[in-house]
């Protein structure tokens, strides 16, 4: 079976060890795919326990279970990476179906390594600043909200 975190490696051989605990996630990288996985699979306690320890207390694994059951984790992209001795970087795109809508969030993760192991700090989540890329609808133009009415006597 391929790996949800989209690498193109099998489970196995990919995150299925991490989550697991038989090994330990070499990179942010690694660990950032290996916590994607662990949404996609409804690990909770892999996602807890990739946490550094001092906000374990925050994460509340039966309301993300709840939020996790209407959702559907589409794809992983990674943006950028980082590492700086003990301190990482990963930003990405996750690409999800949740209530029948396709949403993407982008975060920038920083991760740290204690004792030879690296975990998850905090995130930063991105907005997305959106424009009206078609031309501006004159007065007497169809109104864009597809009412079939002009403009001006709809949303104008």
């Amino acid at each position: 079976m391929e790996c949800p975190c989209r690498s193109g490696r099998l489970f196995a051989d990919c995150c299925g060890p991490i989550i697991t605990g038989k090994t330990a996630a070499p990179t942010p990288e690694a660990l950032m795919r290996s916590r994607f996985t662990a949404f996609s699979r409804d690990e909770m306690d892999h996602l807890r326990e990739s946490m550094v320890e001092e906000h374990r207390s925050e994460f509340h694994a039966d309301d993300v279970r709840r939020w996790n059951r209407e959702t559907a984790w589409l794809n992983l992209e990674i943006l950028e990476t980082a590492v700086d001795g003990d301190e990482g970087m990963v930003r990405f795109r996750a690409t999800f179906r949740h209530k029948g809508g396709t949403q993407s969030l982008t975060e920038r993760s920083r991760f740290v390594r204690r004792e030879g192991r690296w975990y998850y700090l905090d995130g930063e989540h991105e907005t997305a600043t959106v424009r009206n890329e078609h031309p501006k609808a004159g007065r007497n133009d169809p109104c864009p909200c597809g009412s079939g009415k002009k403009f001006k006597k709809c949303c104008g």
